[in-house]
């Protein structure tokens, strides 16, 4: 029968942590509990992230098409807040930043595929699931990618404002717009799974391509565009909550409108600095 430690008194237990293993045990048990709770909040946001995306595959193995569809969008805010809120707190961590990729291979790669696959992909049959399987590859490749090029210090300034390649929640994004737009519609053109199979290698392309895409982290705000900003993220919430589809669909297709606008941005701003590294 193995021994509790419970039953020791105080006097004994201090010696069960003699030797190698119960200094082991006592440094974990030290570093648990000095975790504080700047550390831990920013990957418990990372874990919700990732269980919006497993309830979306849910809503879609259910047929429900709108919840599934919502499940995503939570996932990409949650996504989008999680690493500025480890920074804000000073909660950044290699656990962070790995348990971070590991959710969005989960919400922005498995769920739109396993979604698009169930609600139009399966009448190609395997051809199909090779697509939706597609989707879900490039975007585990486009996270190992993102990951390697972390701290590259070759990087000029300029080329922080880009991403190489199409980020895993916009690369969902764009493979669930069909959905998006049946929910608005009502059209079964958007059901069609030539359609739907378009979008999906627009998807994967774009994630593992080289073309630069906006990235907004390093955007500044003169302080007479402040009310503005915030007026116009409070009509988008609004817009959001009682027209949701059309709301999102017009995302989306700002979002692919933005891309030529960002590959010519960028391309400019090589031509200016020719002496710097081009990749962002």
């Amino acid at each position: 029968m193995a021994e509790d430690d419970s039953d020791l008194t105080d006097d004994e237990a201090p010696r069960r942590l003699r030797g190698p293993l119960g200094r082991a045990r006592a440094g974990a048990a030290k570093r648990f509990k000095s975790l504080s709770f700047n550390r831990i909040f920013p990957n418990v946001v990372t874990v919700m992230a990732a269980c919006a995306g497993l309830t979306a595959i849910r809503y879609a193995i259910n047929g429900q098409w709108d919840r599934a569809v919502i499940a995503l969008v939570a996932a990409a805010m949650l996504d989008g807040v999680d690493g500025r809120v480890a920074r804000l707190l000073r909660g950044t961590s290699k656990f962070g930043a790995e348990l971070d990729s590991l959710a969005d291979a989960i919400s922005f790669g498995v769920a739109p595929a396993i979604i698009m696959y169930l609600w139009a992909m399966d009448a190609s049959g395997g051809l199909g699931w090779a697509v939706c399987l597609l989707h879900a590859v490039c975007c585990v490749l486009r996270l190992a990618r993102f990951n390697t090029m972390i701290g590259q210090p070759d990087v000029p300034a300029w080329a922080h404002n880009y991403f190489t390649g199409m980020p895993s929640p916009s690369g969902a994004g764009i493979a669930i717009l069909p959905l998006i737009m049946w929910l608005q519609t009502g059209y079964d053109v958007f059901k069609q799974p030539f359609v739907a199979g378009a979008f999906l290698l627009a998807s994967s392309l774009l994630m593992v391509s080289q073309v630069p895409v906006y990235s907004g982290k390093h955007m500044r705000l003169k302080p007479n565009w402040v009310i503005p900003m915030m007026v116009a993220v409070g009509a988008f919430m609004a817009f959001l909550v009682t027209e949701p589809w059309a709301t999102l669909s017009l995302m989306g297709l700002g979002l692919i409108a933005t891309i030529p606008l960002s590959i010519m941005s960028f391309r400019r701003l090589k031509a200016a600095h020719p002496a710097t590294e081009s990749q962002p």
